[in-house]
């Protein structure tokens, strides 16, 4: 009987076996074993090399911390030493920033360092971030978007690392690398990162085109959690997450779900990071649903009728949006009553600035014009003696930012004006507390807006940063819209719940020239 003939061994399989014959793990909980590739990193590899029209643009999309960086560093040094190294040939990995562009430097440098089969075979230059493979003089390097050093290499082979991470349809970095590889013949260039915020976002066109009208040349693997999926289902997780319970740790990602689950806040970089969605890390402070909950109409309720008021005063630029709101307790409850005062000359120019209705919502008495061009903060003075006069005995505090205080002060003792003035930092230490306190109100449905359309606004337009600690503040930067309605609110919060910490006695807070 005739021997059966071996099949051939094609171009995929010989990079998969190169790798797993030859490779350890470089570091984690399985350093020093055998590299053993997931089921994803093997059909992605079999596509990319197995593609009968041959392949020039691989995309594979996954979440994070499920071996991005590993399976980089696997390829190029199959490209490097391996079965797909070219003569003289040069490989490129490229990372938006020094850091991410290191890390997969370090990652294959470790992995060719600890390798028996790779010793003697790569020479490394840590000062340039290069590898060279001596036996086919295949140069290797990482390079980052920030150093500018993409213009001059001509790659065979280049792989992208968290393009997803590229605002707008282009990006110079990417475009140097992309022209640069028409040296060769049959270049290849790979795209590995979680998904953009936006449909309009460089990496999204990159997909939703391979997706649409799959071009022969290219392989396209999205690893992505449909919407549907609550956050807290785990079947879900495995959709975006291939390497869930291999690399990727399930402790981790319950974790972070659950996290994601109690804090809207941070519901979108889980959504973006986690489950690989498109949409922005930067989320609202606080969710659509929870702000609408909180949004039910209150019939018969005034400030006088409440037990303790505490304030928050959001200076505006002159030609801007100032805010003032004062929160208001009876029982449980807490009812929201805020002003709004914005300049009344050029009010149209800024309602088409910041697409909002500017001159409907004056007009329906939801914002106030000062006089002139610029926010006339006497005029702001008087309004606020006139809200609080009324309810002195019950005013506790009213928290300000620092910044524009000063002109604000000098009209309140040009007028004999007393104020229980609070000093508000708008960093970190004095704001993480206050959106505690905010977000725990909110959650609880506990705090009655009313649904103000101008502080609907600038909820919707709240967006938070956090440090390396997870404190929290609001941060302007992030959005292009108004959030003075929220900062005052916050504010407001922050201070009630310091005056509930300290016994009621905030005496050494208030600010002295204003009161006592």
């Amino acid at each position: 009987m005739a021997a059966k003939k071996k099949k051939k061994e094609s171009r995929g399989q010989r990079v998969i076996r190169f790798i797993e014959a030859n490779f350890l793990v470089p570091e984690g909980s399985k350093v020093g074993q055998p590299v053993k590739l997931a089921k994803f990193q093997k059909k992605f590899i079999l596509a990319v090399y197995d593609n009968p029209h041959g392949t020039d643009t691989a995309i594979l999309s996954i979440a994070r911390k499920n071996a991005k960086t590993g399976t980089i560093a696997f390829i190029l040094l199959t490209h490097l030493v391996g079965p797909e190294a070219v003569f003289n040939s040069r490989i490129v990995s490229g990372a938006r920033s020094r850091e991410q562009a290191a890390e997969v430097y370090n990652l294959a440098s470790k992995c060719a360092a600890i390798s028996p089969n790779l010793q003697g075979k790569i020479r490394p230059v840590p000062s340039q971030k290069k590898l060279i493979g001596l036996s086919m003089n295949v140069e290797y390097q990482a390079i980052s978007a920030d150093a500018n050093t993409a213009h001059g290499k001509s790659p065979i082979l280049a792989i992208l690392d968290e393009v997803g991470q590229i605002s707008g349809p282009s990006d110079d970095f990417v475009d140097a690398i992309e022209t640069a590889q028409g040296a060769y013949d049959d270049p290849l260039i790979i795209y590995i990162s979680t998904q953009a915020a936006n449909d309009t976002d460089f990496f999204s066109i990159l997909i939703d085109d391979a997706e649409l009208n799959k071009p022969k040349h290219t392989v396209c693997h999205v690893y992505e959690t449909p919407e549907k999926f609550d956050l807290l289902d785990e079947k879900g997780w495995r959709l975006s997450n291939p390497a869930l319970g291999l690399f990727r740790s399930m402790k981790d990602m319950r974790k972070q779900a659950i996290k994601a689950a109690r804090m809207p806040s941070f519901e979108n970089t889980f959504r973006n990071l986690n489950l690989n969605q498109r949409v922005a890390r930067s989320a609202p402070f606080i969710s659509k649903s929870v702000w609408q909950a909180n949004g039910i109409p209150v019939e018969g309720v005034e400030l006088i009728d409440c037990e303790e008021i505490y304030g928050g005063l959001d200076l505006s630029k002159r030609t801007d949006l100032t805010a003032f709101v004062l929160l208001g307790r009876i029982g449980k409850e807490w009812f929201v009553f805020c002003w709004f005062w914005t300049p009344k000359k050029g009010l149209a120019d800024r309602a088409k600035k910041d697409r909002a209705p500017y001159q409907e919502w004056v007009k329906a008495g939801w914002i106030e014009t000062t006089p002139g061009s610029t926010v006339d903060y006497e005029f702001v003075a008087k309004r606020v003696e006139a809200i609080t006069a009324p309810i002195s005995d019950k005013l506790i505090a009213i928290a300000f930012d620092r910044w524009r205080i000063d002109v604000f002060q000098k009209e309140v003792e040009a007028l004999g004006i007393e104020l229980p003035l609070v000093k508000w930092g708008q960093g970190f230490q004095d704001m993480a507390p206050a959106l505690d306190s905010l977000e725990e109100k909110l959650l609880n449905g506990v705090l009655n807006h009313g649904s103000n359309p101008v502080l609907t606004m600038c909820a919707a337009n709240a967006i938070v940063v956090e440090d390396a600690s997870e404190n929290r503040k609001l941060d302007k930067k992030k959005t292009s819209g108004r959030i003075d309605g929220m900062q005052a609110m916050a504010m407001a919060a922050g201070v009630a719940e310091r005056n509930h910490d300290l016994d009621g006695n905030l005496d050494d807070f208030i600010s002295g020239p204003i009161k006592g």
